[in-house]
């Protein structure tokens, strides 16, 4: 397994995984027609190669698979972060995670932040993270429950 930036050639399977992902896992805590308007069957409803190759997108590649990805932004927000279904509970969300917070401490970022969904919440919380508030946000037509979390980097 080897964690590494984003390529433009990794769109497709990243746009695969987004999908895939939201609809056979996060389905356990959200309804059909939520995760229908999550992950779209137009998978390439967001241009994946530009926002990826925008962000520091860290891509877990197991033998030419992606096996997860995670965007950091360079305000220490945490934007998409998924992990391939044959992939869980493995230690690739761990890893990726690991290199985001590398980067946020090499570039000086002192706080990161996610709004996580109630799938992704413990594993958030697992990394330190605190939860802000619970929230109700809207997507094509659904509302889902996430949550606004946060972690506090310490500097030396």
């Amino acid at each position: 397994m080897q964690i590494r930036l984003f390529k433009p050639q990794d769109a497709e399977q990243i746009a695969q995984l987004f999908h895939a992902t939201v609809r056979e896992v996060n389905i356990r805590d959200y309804s059909s027609s939520q995760v229908a308007a999550w992950a779209p069957d137009d998978i390439n409803f967001r241009d994946w190669a530009k926002i990826c190759s925008q962000r520091f997108t860290y891509v877990a590649e197991d033998e030419g698979i992606v096996a997860g990805f995670g965007e950091l932004e360079s305000n220490g927000h945490i934007d998409c972060f998924y992990c391939h279904k044959n992939y869980q509970r493995m230690g690739v969300g761990s890893k990726i995670y690991a290199a985001i917070e590398a980067k946020a401490y090499e570039l000086g970022i002192n706080r990161l932040y996610v709004e996580a969904s109630i799938t992704a919440k413990r594993f958030f919380l697992n990394k330190g993270f605190s939860i802000i508030t619970e929230q109700q946000v809207e997507r094509r037509g659904e509302t889902f429950i996430n949550y606004a979390m946060e972690k506090v980097l310490i500097t030396n």
